[in-house]
């Protein structure tokens, strides 16, 4: 039933078939954050709702007991530690927040929210795939290069805070709505630092313009650090994912 005992390879059977639902549910979902359309067809994701519903809670409950099969998890005291994991707590979430929708048809945010909890069904059914896999590789690759992202996070808050600094003693007194205080200058910053450059604040004076270009290079190279950290932890996790691969066909 699960991949802790399922004995082939990847997925099982069963899974791939609660994957094809979970994403299922997951369009239902994308469709019914449109108004329009839930009012025009109301009975249709009423009778979808109460479909996954009922589907995810036998499978959950079949899922706790097939677990017993699995030495690890054997047992009364084994299935209760099983329903206590992150995986089994999501696919709880997941399964409740359908049944809390059908119940009270939270509106509004919470209601998205509750709705959207079952992508996180997604999360637990791929773990044991090569899609899981691959995850946790570049997961592991990137726990490995942490000290990097670290030092380039500190890099562009020190460069942030000091273009906003600059940009407050330069630009406060001719722009005071958008310069007159560190936290307001801290937006443009922002803003230019992550090259989006919405430009609803703009500096005016000349030496305004010169540290912004300043900051604006200097955007580039902060930007390109952790993508390039994340592109070779990327590289690293896919190598990875090949070589065990090979070993497999090997062995």
């Amino acid at each position: 039933m699960d991949a802790e005992v399922w004995e082939g390879s990847g997925i099982s059977p069963i899974n791939i078939l609660v994957l094809v639902l979970v994403l299922l549910s997951i369009l239902v979902v994308i469709f019914q954050s449109e108004q329009s359309i839930v009012n025009a067809y109301p009975w249709v994701f009423k009778s979808f709702n109460w479909l996954f519903a009922v589907i995810f809670t036998i499978e959950y409950g079949i899922r706790i007991i097939v677990m017993g099969e699995n030495p690890k998890y054997s047992g009364v005291g084994g299935r209760v530690r099983y329903a206590r994991t992150f995986t089994s707590i999501l696919d709880l979430t997941a399964t409740t927040a359908i049944w809390i929708d059908l119940a009270f048809g939270v509106p509004g945010i919470y209601g998205v929210v509750l709705r959207l909890a079952r992508v996180l069904r997604v999360f637990t059914l791929t773990r044991n795939s090569k899609v899981g896999i691959a995850i946790r590789l570049l997961r592991d690759s990137i726990a490995a290069r942490a000290m990097e992202l670290t030092l380039a996070f500190v890099l562009a808050v020190v460069v942030l805070l000091v273009a906003s600094v600059l940009l407050f003693v330069v630009e406060g007194s001719t722009q005071p709505e958008a310069f007159g205080s560190i936290p307001r200058a801290m937006w443009w910053a922002i803003a230019t630092l992550t090259t989006v450059g919405y430009g609803d604040v703009v500096p005016v004076t000349v030496a305004g313009r010169i540290l912004a270009g300043i900051t604006a290079l200097t955007a580039i190279g902060l930007v390109a650090m952790p993508a390039g950290i994340m592109a070779a932890a990327f590289s690293n996790a896919f190598q990875k994912l090949q070589q065990n691969d090979q070993a497999s066909i090997d062995a």
